[in-house]
């Protein structure tokens, strides 16, 4: 990677990690909620959605880091890495969260005087395991749409 390219996505991924905690902050203070009075119908996706931006951008930049160190950041394919998987674990966040909550995941939440620390928590999580989450949602994915085949006999089994 050009030293340039690898200022870039390490600005990116440093702006995304502070800059989720400032959303965060605002969000938490209700700074915006008068200026865009559709945010409290949005205020608890959005925790997730940061949750998750602040736990992918975190385990990117340790891995870039990481490769960093080791000059190991000599294929041009890998940038992308680090540019995309934050914006997919954001996502991926919230849908992971919504997933149990509607009971299509079996994880339970216990509340915590209306605050959803667990769940912003386990958004988190999904942010920073962003491909392992991944797997395991294809793995559960397969199990559930999975059709049987037949055998030679013509009778599924």
């Amino acid at each position: 990677m050009n030293k340039w390219l690898k200022a870039v996505v390490l600005i990116y991924l440093f702006m995304l990690f502070f800059g989720s905690f400032i959303a965060v902050g605002i969000l938490w203070t209700g700074a915006i909620e008068d200026t865009l009075p559709f945010i409290p119908k949005l205020k608890i996706f959005l925790y997730y959605f940061f949750a998750g931006a602040i736990g992918a951008s975190l385990r990117h930049l340790y891995m870039f880091c990481s490769h960093y160190m080791k000059d190991e950041l000599t294929d041009y394919r890998v940038w992308i890495m680090y540019i995309f998987y934050p914006i997919f674990a954001t996502g991926t966040a919230v849908v992971a969260v919504t997933l149990i909550q509607s009971g299509v995941l079996m994880i339970e939440f216990v509340d915590y005087k209306e605050t959803p620390y667990a769940q912003i928590s386990f958004a988190f999580f999904v942010g920073f395991g962003f491909n392992r989450f991944l797997r395991k949602l294809n793995e559960i994915s397969q199990n559930m749409f999975e059709t049987k085949k037949e055998n030679g006999r013509g009778v599924k089994g």
